[in-house]
This record gives C-alpha cells, structure tokens and sequence, in this order.
C-alpha cells in the first residue's frame, strides 16, 4: 500500500484579462520527504515547497524564497510562484487544500502546527502586482 497523497484541485489562474482561467491542480505529498508537499499545474510545471508554509498560509500571509501563500477572504487561498519565466498567481478554494492537509495528518498522525481557520482576512506584506491585486478582490 502507497502513503503517498494526492489530491486533485481546481485553481483560477489569475491573469491581466477580465477573468481568471481555471487549471487542474495535483497535490501531492510523500511521507519520503515528509516536510514537503508538491504541487503539479499543467504543462508538467511541479513546485515543491515545505507543508509548514501551505499551513501558515491558510491563516496569515506566509513566504518563502520564491512562493507566497495567503487567505483571501474566508474561502480561498492564494499561491504565488515566481520564477525567471514570471509570476504564477492561483487562486484556489480552502476547502480542498483543508481536506489534503488533513488527509496527510491522518496518514502520518501528525497535528497541524497551528489552527487553519484565519480569525480575519489578511493580505500579503509583499508588494502587489496587478495581478496579484487581482487575486484579493
């Protein structure tokens, strides 16, 4: 039996045009590297980043090195990847990303560092790009 975790997610992919494009996401998590999680977008485009800070970034604005994530109101989430290519802004449902970090606390038996609930909506400390500034509305 694998303990590896994958859930899929639907994202809107925040662009300068009038609506955000929805995209298919992969979560995924691996107790071999038990700190990380993976997240696939179309195109193959894999980005790896610690557990901790898709945790933190449920509640409060939370970046490390090239990645932000931040509540966006009561429901949603925003992940912001950079790169040389860019900026990738995704906005996605809490609901999922809730049920695959509770999912991989229950595989593990590991509790959440903190609680997932924000106790108000926050936004990031980082400068915003049109595009991100898109994402809060």
């Amino acid at each position: 039996m694998s303990l590896v975790i994958q859930e899929h997610a639907r994202a809107r992919l925040v662009t300068d045009g009038p609506d955000p494009r929805p995209v298919p996401v992969e979560l995924r998590y691996d107790p071999e590297d038990p700190k990380t999680v993976h997240v696939r977008l179309p195109g193959g485009i894999d980005r790896a980043f610690g557990i901790d800070l898709l945790e933190r970034g449920l509640r409060s604005p939370a970046t490390s090195g090239d990645i932000r994530i931040w509540p966006c109101g009561r429901a949603q989430l925003v992940l912001e990847l950079h790169s040389a290519e860019g900026v990738a802004v995704l906005q996605f449902d809490r609901a999922p990303l809730i049920r695959f970090l509770a999912r991989t606390r229950a595989r593990t038996g590991t509790r959440p560092t903190a609680p997932a609930t924000p106790s108000a909506p926050a936004t990031p400390s980082a400068p915003a790009t049109p595009a991100a500034t898109r994402a809060r509305a």
